[in-house]
């Protein structure tokens, strides 16, 4: 098998929320294997260190401070990345928040701010950027999912709905434009230890109900997404269309 198959030189990727955490990860997979890439966050300190951070490691990339649940927002920074970098051949939809609630307590404002973060931005995203995908009759459009787009766990409705939405919205994107040879899937991640979640890994509780219930035993570690992100960005993923590819350590297979 080639190597080139699985090499993104001369590729533009946007990755959403990547100024931190499994976003600025994937990011950094991404423009290891070749790509130009294009970073978003909302806090301009937090974005400009990721830019720099990635940048000192060799990789070409450029910063863009954009609200993804902001339609306006999008389509001017879409504009000023064609003008900057030409066209965007593979996008991250990555952007998402948690709100931790039990559903008859969730406050309006959180259900929705969930959803739009990590629904709604994916679609009004991919509509930014799909039509030049048409137009070259090329693209990947690689939506984070997650195993709460197949399960669920008390106090995690929005998210779990938001993301299962997520699942369904990646199969309908692919109905509608994979006959443009687009390729979109998602990446469904397990329990990955990030900054974020160090405090639940710190839990001796939690932390032994995760490595109870994922049969490797153990916690992810980000860097075991840029395989699987590379894969579907690359032409080694030419005739995959609208799977969720779960990088869990198996959890989703046991009871």
């Amino acid at each position: 098998m080639s190597d080139t198959l699985f090499d993104l030189s001369g590729k533009t990727a946007l990755i959403t929320g990547s100024s931190q955490g499994l976003g600025l990860t994937i990011a950094r997979g991404l423009g290891r294997a070749g790509a130009r890439i294009l970073l978003n966050g909302r806090d301009p300190e937090k974005l400009a260190h990721a830019v720099a951070q990635v940048s000192a490691e060799g990789i070409t990339a450029a910063g863009y401070g954009f609200d993804v649940t902001d339609s306006n927002q999008i389509q001017k920074a879409a504009a000023r990345m064609a003008s900057e970098n030409g066209d965007v051949h593979i996008l991250v939809n990555n952007a998402g928040i948690q709100r931790r609630s039990p559903l008859e307590e969730l406050a309006e404002e959180d259900w929705r701010a969930v959803i739009d973060t990590n629904l709604t931005s994916a679609f009004l995203t991919a509509r930014a950027f799909v039509p030049g995908m048409i137009q070259r009759r090329s693209g990947k459009i690689i939506n984070i999912c997650s195993l709460m787009s197949e399960l669920g766990r008390k106090t995690t409705g929005a998210y779990t709905a938001a993301k299962g939405g997520l699942r369904m919205l990646t199969r309908a994107m692919t109905v509608e434009w994979a006959p443009h040879n687009i390729q979109i899937n998602g990446i469904g991640p397990g329990y990955f230890l990030t900054d974020m979640t160090r405090p639940l890994a710190e839990d001796a509780a939690f932390d032994g109900w995760i490595r109870g219930r994922t049969p490797a035993g153990r916690w992810g570690n980000p860097e075991e997404l840029v395989g699987p992100a590379v894969f579907l960005a690359s032409d080694a993923a030419a005739f995959v269309n609208g799977q969720i590819l779960y990088v869990d350590g198996g959890l989703l297979a046991a009871v």
